[in-house]
């Protein structure tokens, strides 16, 4: 009896932390769409010396690229784990941990693009995006992996067959990212055909999976 209590006690404890983690990450989400807002050039300011929306859009453009794919990737990223978060019915330290780590190499993705944008392209730039959005992949990866071993952390309702769906939509990510590191170092054209790898290596996943059945 007090060994079913204390079991109980630890699931909801667990619950609790699910829920705090899911609003710390989603704050962290909300500032990077606000960061991306506040890169926008704004009136009033000493930097406002167009006369036209015309001559400011040409001349920062760099920034509004730079804006748009940070909030491409925040919502791409905020969907993924919102499939993910969908799933679970609690959380421990040992996934808690590797969530925060995700949300840190998000973040480092995000400043490797505009690192990449801003200063030369180069090998360099190219290796530094690539290395932090295969981080990003694949502490999803192993926290997703973590959270299906012995159906730990997912919900009662989740079944192995989508359980293992949804892996192989993250284990796809980390490994197109692997591929384009030595291609960042052949040209910039190879390193962004090689990221278009992304849905054979999303297929050839599956149907590993379906033969290992």
């Amino acid at each position: 009896m007090k060994e079913a209590v204390e079991n109980l006690a630890k699931l909801e404890r667990e619950s609790r932390q699910l829920r705090r983690l899911e609003t710390l990450i989603d704050v962290v989400f909300a500032i990077v769409i606000w960061r991306a807002f506040m890169l926008i050039p704004r009136p009033g300011e000493g930097d406002w010396h167009w006369d036209s929306i015309t001559a400011m859009l040409t001349s920062e453009i760099l920034t509004f690229i730079i804006v748009m794919i940070g909030v491409v990737v925040a919502i791409v990223y905020w969907l993924q784990n919102n499939a993910l978060f969908g799933n679970l019915d609690r959380t421990d330290g040992f996934h808690t941990a590797l969530s925060i780590l995700q949300i840190f190499f998000l973040l480092l993705f995000l400043y490797s693009i505009r690192v990449g944008a801003t200063l030369e392209a180069s090998s360099g730039t190219r290796a530094f995006e690539s290395c932090t959005a295969a981080l990003v992949g694949i502490a999803a990866a192993l926290g997703w992996s973590y959270a299906i071993k012995n159906r730990r952390l997912i919900s009662a309702d989740l079944t192995d067959q989508e359980a293992r769906n949804l892996q192989i939509r993250i284990l796809a990510e980390p490994i197109t990212a692997l591929i384009t590191l030595p291609c960042a170092f052949i040209g910039p054209w190879i390193w962004e055909a090689s990221w278009l790898s992304y849905p054979l290596i999303a297929f050839v996943l599956k149907r590993r999976m379906k033969a290992g059945k």
